[in-house]
């Protein structure tokens, strides 16, 4: 094949490439990223610097496999509240964190005085998911109005979020967030995004990430968020990216949910990692909740909660040389000063 077809072959694989990418950025609800991110993830474009060090900083070395057990949405339900509970003290999640709008953070306030030891960051939440529940901003809502619908709640999936909310009242929503997590008497070890709402948009994200860096909090960051970073938005020297970061996607069956978290165990690479579950009873509390819905819902929370406090999954972090750490370790690392 000559030069000029080799090129020519190149740039319409290329171009082919952009129109799919293009296709869902116009499509699909649930990613409503720019066209410019978009091509970002495709040519995976890489624009930070790793913080070097964090290994030995945290009393490990760099060959040792260092994982975060993290989980989701404590204060949405009595039943998860419970189930993460019992994982927090059992040693089985290092690591979890609170939706401050929802209904049962005063349970978790109680438990954090009884465990002050525990690892509790805050789930910045701005958007709705469930018809069972439903929530709305920590703020007045006239301050706040891009962030809610007609109803005075938050907007409905991400792509209405996104699309819809004004970068300098969601960075208000989200410090005021934190600040309602501080007033339970918590003090939070680090920052993440319910749904992944502030990743999609690069202002949100810029957002995010500075609340973080204002608060003195570690920001979860997961290695493809990266791409927001460039020349004019540099990644902080406070901010460690999650290389390697796992999660039970859509589709996963019944039968298969033990072997994907084992072997996510098994498989884990040298470096810190983080592995996130969503932990509840399938209950009828949280059958109420999620409806028919099986993402993340009743059932799916109920299988993360049998196979992450089983003997089976302790068995393979012993095995596998598996070292748990919290990000309350790495705060103290990142904001040393």
């Amino acid at each position: 094949m000559s030069l000029v077809a080799s090129g020519f072959f190149a740039s319409t694989i290329l171009l082919l490439a952009l129109l799919v990418v293009f296709f869902v950025y116009k499509k699909h609800e649930q990613i409503p990223i720019s066209l410019s991110t978009a091509i970002k993830l495709l040519l995976k474009k890489r624009s930070y610097s790793q913080h070097t060090g964090l290994a030995e900083k945290l009393g490990y070395s760099e060959d040792d496999k260092l994982l975060i057990i993290h989980a989701d949405d404590l204060g949405l339900a009595r039943s998860v509240n419970k189930a993460s509970f019992d994982a927090i003290k059992k040693n089985m999640v290092s690591s979890a964190s609170i939706m401050a709008p929802c209904a049962y953070t005063d349970e978790v306030a109680v438990f954090a005085k009884k465990n002050p030891n525990a690892d509790l960051g805050v789930h910045l939440t701005v958007t709705n998911e469930w018809k069972g529940c439903t929530w709305g901003p920590v703020l007045s809502k006239g301050l706040c109005s891009s962030l809610v619908d007609y109803k005075g709640g938050f907007h409905v999936g991400v792509k209405n979020f996104v699309n819809r909310s004004d970068p300098a009242e969601v960075k208000e929503e989200l410090q005021a967030q934190i600040d309602s997590i501080r007033s339970l008497g918590i003090n939070p070890t680090h920052i993440d995004s319910h749904e992944g709402a502030l990743f999609f948009s690069k202002d949100l994200f810029r957002a995010y990430v500075e609340i973080g860096v204002k608060n003195e909090l570690p920001v979860f960051v997961p290695k493809l968020v990266a791409i927001h970073f460039d020349q004019k938005f540099p990644k902080p020297e406070s901010l460690i990216i999650i290389e390697n970061f796992f999660i039970a996607q859509k589709g996963l069956k019944e039968n298969q949910w033990e072997s994907f978290y084992l072997n996510t165990i098994k498989n884990l690479k040298p470096g810190l990692s983080q592995l996130l579950v969503h932990l509840a009873h399938d209950d009828k509390e949280m059958q109420k909740i999620c409806g028919a819905k099986s993402s993340y819902g009743a059932k799916w929370r109920e299988l993360d909660n049998k196979i992450i406090t089983s003997p089976g999954f302790k068995n393979a972090l012993v095995e596998n040389n598996i070292k748990l750490v919290t990000w309350g370790e790495i705060k103290k690392v990142l904001f040393a000063n």
